[in-house]
């Protein structure tokens, strides 16, 4: 797949989207422009099961529309997708065939496993997680998939969903109490055909899709969480099983005005939820996790890299995608403040004691501490920390992110506190002590190559009775400025390591 500009088309139960993704001149992936429109497709069919012809009329206008957006952008290869609506419809040939006829776009119809598997695509190219079920509500089925070390194992395609359980146990959005043990009945029926899912208990629930991500807004809400990201948020059990109750309870005028609930899913949210809940108890699982990726993200990684579409590495290839996507970065420095930071590391954790993954944090900070510059090199920290935790840095969790942006932004322990005040409960005093250790290696390496020469060929790193030896044994130049800034860090890096580095070189008085 060569072309630079790839448009996505789901044609979902619930909504039908496109996202339009840019492959940039410097080999970055990133979405470029989206577009959503109500459908509610499975709430459309007719009593004989088909697809009524003004509804395929709105559908062939829908798709012309999204067909001159990637148009305009020219995108050279447009990939469109129908799920179980369509799927699930008698007249589905006569609907893909007339689609097809009126917007000039091929359209394939998803099986039930297809779906899943695109699904799990998207999800584990942006999740650091090893093993777990996918659950993924739409409108018209719910996919349910388990994963282990990373590889698909079993997946299975109900066909129900939010709005089509809606229309038969909760019109009008409102699920009574005698309705919900019908529908919870209905699931457990399904459920039950399909033993697999209860063989695994104890691991984590990961859902994609509308529902899951309307759960978790809704949730970030209600406990008046810090950080602006739902992709990666775990959620306990028992506080879905609050929420759920709470909203069911609503009437719908009441929740309208409720925070993290987009309008098109006031009347589908709970039934959705219910699915959702059912699924959990039945499996036993140990929490919620949000996944912001899903089919489309899936289907992009499957139409770009058709001959290895899973990444080996999320967190690897998420660093250097956002890197790639900031090319005015001096790739040369950056990749030698890199290089020393994680040799000072090396040389330092071993007395200390740090967390296992503090080793990542440092190299994903090393690596993108200078990409806020690309804004406006006066103050760049300042936008370095926007990005990090505004981008799709895939394969950290929230505190992750908020740790590995912190030490790339890392000035003084002072303004580390403040960005933990910031963003308190998930940051804490400990973390205040973490980013301002990695944020002050971080600031060493940088001093290292202050004249941005990479003139110190290879440094030599020692302990000696309180003073951090850094020897420069080949270096090009007297490495004055290097000197002169590692002299400047001395005072405040003894403070958090105890150390006062020393920078020498080969003629050196």
């Amino acid at each position: 797949m060569t072309e630079q500009r790839i448009g996505i088309i789901d044609i979902g139960s619930n909504s039908i989207r496109l996202v339009v993704y840019e492959r940039t001149a410097h080999g970055a992936h990133r979405v470029i422009d989206g577009s959503k429109r109500a459908a509610r497709l499975s709430e459309l069919i007719d009593e004989n099961g088909n697809v009524p012809d003004h509804v395929i009329s709105d559908l062939i206008d829908m798709m012309n529309h999204f067909r001159l957006i990637c148009a305009y952008h020219n995108a050279g290869y447009i990939r469109a997708v129908a799920t179980a609506a369509i799927r699930n419809a008698a007249n589905r040939s006569e609907v893909i065939a007339q689609i097809e006829a009126g917007s000039g776009l091929t359209i394939e119809l998803l099986g039930g496993e297809q779906e899943a598997s695109y699904g799990f695509l998207g999800m584990i190219n942006s999740m650091d997680i090893r093993d777990g079920f996918l659950i993924d509500i739409g409108g018209g089925s719910t996919e349910v998939s388990l994963f282990r070390d990373r590889t698909l194992v079993q997946s299975v395609s109900f066909p129900f969903g939010c709005v089509n359980l809606s229309r038969r146990f909760a019109p009008k959005g409102i699920l009574q109490d005698e309705d919900l043990r019908a529908l919870e009945a209905f699931v457990a029926e399904a459920v039950s055909k399909e033993p697999w899912l209860a063989w695994s208990p104890g691991l984590p629930l990961v859902g994609v899709g509308g529902t899951v991500r309307s759960l978790g807004k809704i949730h970030q809400a209600h406990v008046k969480y810090t950080f602006q990201s739902y992709h990666n948020y775990p959620i306990p059990g028992q506080d879905v099983d609050l929420l759920f109750e709470q909203i069911r309870k609503m009437p719908l005028d009441k929740r309208r005005k409720l925070p993290g609930l987009s309008k098109d899913r006031v009347d589908i949210i709970v039934p959705g939820v219910a699915i959702l809940r059912a699924l959990f108890h039945a499996m036993r699982a140990s929490h919620y996790l949000v996944c912001g990726a899903g089919l489309r993200d899936g289907l992009f990684y499957a139409t770009r890299f058709p001959n290895q579409p899973k990444l080996p590495d999320v967190l690897t290839y998420s660093v250097s995608n956002l890197a790639a996507l900031h090319p005015a970065v001096p790739r040369k420095h950056v990749a030698a403040v890199n290089r020393y930071v994680l040799q000072l590391f090396d040389a330092l954790s071993p007395q200390y004691h740090l967390p296992e993954r503090a080793r990542v944090w440092l190299d994903t900070a090393s690596t993108l501490f200078r990409i806020g510059a690309s804004i406006d090199y006066y103050d760049y920290t300042k936008h370095t920390f926007y990005l990090m935790v505004n981008s799709h840095l895939s394969g950290l969790s929230h505190r992750e992110m908020l740790l590995c942006a912190g030490t790339a932004s890392y000035k003084s322990k002072n303004r580390a506190k403040l960005l933990a005040a910031s963003f308190k409960p998930i940051l804490d005093e400990q973390d205040v002590t973490l980013i301002s250790m990695l944020g002050s290696l971080l600031q060493l390496a940088i001093a290292l190559d202050r004249s941005e020469t990479q003139a110190i060929e290879r440094l030599t790193i020692d302990v000696d009775n309180g003073k951090l030896l850094l020897c420069a044994e080949r270096a090009e130049g007297q490495l004055v400025v290097e000197h002169k800034e590692v002299d400047g860090l001395a005072h405040e890096f003894k403070k958090i390591w105890g150390l006062a580095p020393q920078l020498s070189f080969p003629g050196y008085r």
